[in-house]
């Protein structure tokens, strides 16, 4: 089968469900109000709340949601045959993510900015809301210490990566004062700061920047990791359109133009796919596909992380309601883009499949390994690009995902820990809540890993963590739409499915964590699962309750 029929059809279906199902899903549900004052005007702070741009909210919501997740999820998935994976991707994007991720914005607009774990409070009580904001605490600790290490690890085993990563960050910075302080408009900043960040990439492939063994008593991948940290720190104390909007703004329109540059190899070179549709010679020890695959492929599908993105941050810098539909909607359209890449490159980017199997011998194997050789490949057959060009332009879109991933999960940390301050009782600032969130991911990262890998170590809970948190929030969306007496199938559905096939993978994990001994997985596999089940009650109690006239009342003036 050519690759072509499956990047038509799964890119056909997707804009088929942005053109007409987000248009749907927008005027009869979400009744999105153009003349709403949204939190970035009626808060309006320059630091958080700041009225934007939507195609640079675009370019902020995406690449924040868009991690390494969305390359990883999929890259892993297709030992399963590339068809459950194809399909799980194209219809949790259209169906799932885009009605969560947009969701999850509209509620926070309509609520002042309120995070998703805040609105819980708001609308299935306090106990509900602490259970919920003690697995928001757990996801982010396991995104934010694991995409540094995924980083890490691809900034030294891809050295010509590192000069075009962290000039990336120069070029941001140089962005955003010529659109907030001197007033230039979009179209010429970015031009060039595409033709930059291209320029970068060809400048690091000529010029791989490799580290010493050893620096100040660490190896290479720890001191990235420090770095990295620091780095992220820094960025989430800084007003949003100093760096964060414009870096993942501007990186959104890198990463864009990579995608398409990857989808025209495919074009061009009218690769087939190698691997099977439906794989009957699985790897000994791989498990079974159902539940895992709804866990395996999160981000690129629906992923819980994306609520909190969209009610985090997205939510105080939206300048008009009606640009939730682009920026949520849309932003989902562009991780089911990405991940439709990796389905690809993972399948299609082998000579033959004796090549395919050899590296998928193992659940597990794949990851953004395979993605990056097998665009390469694709960018090989069907450009001409040289070999080492094309691994150093992927390990550097795979990086900046990540990295923007990071300097949003980060603030959202903070976020977590000032509401917890809040319930507590006490005032946390802003610089001492972001220390508190740095301390416990590097005690994360190298408490439980001499090398800084302990990142690592609770990852195997991200998946089932990340969709279980997709389901609560669900829940609380569906929890707003029946008080305002509006149709909260198109909620409850996806709602149901995730919130089966997650405690199912919750399930599943606890006899393997026994089975192991792995007692610190194991523990925080029964946390998260009572809060999950704990706080799905507490919002089908308020479901029960039925529509609200005071609340509808409430929510309907702008």
């Amino acid at each position: 089968m050519s690759a072509i029929l499956l990047m038509v059809v799964g890119l056909g279906v997707m804009s088929l469900g942005y053109l007409f199902y987000s248009k749907f899903i927008a005027e009869k549900i979400y009744r999105l109000d153009p003349d709403f004052v949204t939190p970035a005007h009626e808060l309006r702070d320059g630091v958080d709340y700041v009225p934007t741009n939507r195609f640079v909210l675009w370019g902020h919501h995406f690449t924040s949601v868009a991690g390494a997740a969305p390359i990883v999820g999929p890259a892993i998935a297709v030992i399963w045959g590339w068809g459950p994976a194809f399909l799980w991707v194209v219809l949790g994007t259209v169906f799932f993510a885009g009605v969560h991720d947009f969701g999850a914005l509209w509620a926070s607009v309509r609520n002042k900015g309120k995070s998703i774990g805040m609105l819980s409070g708001s609308f299935i009580g306090r106990r509900g809301r602490n259970l919920f904001l003690v697995v928001i605490f757990l996801l982010l600790l396991m995104v934010n210490a694991a995409f540094a290490v995924v980083i890490a690890n691809l900034l030294v085993s891809t050295p010509t990566s590192v000069i075009p990563t962290w000039g990336a960050i120069v070029v941001a910075l140089i962005i955003g004062q010529m659109i907030y302080r001197y007033r230039f408009g979009l179209l010429w900043p970015s031009i060039g700061g595409v033709i930059v960040l291209y320029a970068l990439i060809l400048l690091g492939n000529q010029y791989p920047i490799v580290l010493p063994e050893s620096i100040l008593g660490l190896n290479a991948k720890s001191f990235w990791i420090v770095v990295l940290f620091l780095y992220a720190g820094v960025a989430s104390l800084l007003p949003v359109w100093v760096l964060l909007q414009p870096r993942d703004y501007i990186n959104g329109l890198q990463l864009f133009v990579g995608l398409g540059i990857l989808y025209a190899a495919v074009l061009l070179s009218a690769p087939a796919i190698v691997a099977p549709a439906l794989n009957d010679a699985l790897p000994a020890g791989t498990p079974s596909i159902v539940p895992l695959l709804f866990v395996t492929i999160a981000c690129g599908a629906i992923s819980g992380f994306h609520g909190l993105v969209s009610s985090g941050t997205t939510s105080k810098q939206l300048d008009k309601e009606t640009d939730a539909r682009f920026v949520g909607y849309f932003g989902a359209m562009g991780e089911g883009m990405l991940s439709l890449a990796a389905i690809i490159c993972c399948t299609a980017g082998f000579a033959t499949l004796v090549d395919w199997q050899t590296v998928y011998s193992k659940f597990g194997a794949g990851g953004v390994g395979a993605f990056v050789n097998g665009g390469d490949k694709l960018l090989v057959d069907g450009l001409g690009m040289p070999a080492n060009l094309g691994s150093t332009m992927l390990a550097t879109m795979a990086i900046l995902f990540a990295a923007t991933t990071m300097d949003t999960g980060l603030r959202l940390q903070r976020f977590v820990v000032q509401e917890a301050g809040e319930i507590a009782g006490f005032k946390v600032g802003t610089l001492v809540g972001t220390l508190i969130a740095l301390a416990v991911c590097m005690a994360l990262a190298f408490g439980a890993g001499a090398d800084g890998g302990g990142g690592m170590v609770i990852w195997p809970l991200f998946g089932t963590t990340n969709q279980l948190l997709a389901a609560l929030t669900l829940s609380i969306i569906s929890v707003i739409l029946i008080k305002q007496g509006r149709n909260a199938w198109f909620t409850l559905v996806p709602l149901a499915f995730l919130l089966v096939m997650s405690v199912y993978a919750l399930v599943v994990q606890l006899k393997t964590f026994y089975t192991d001994q792995n007692w610190l997985l194991l523990g925080m596999d029964v946390v998260i699962l009572i809060a999950a089940l704990w706080v799905t009650l507490e919002a089908f109690i308020a479901m029960s309750k039925g529509r609200d006239p005071a609340h509808a009342e409430a929510q309907s003036r702008p």
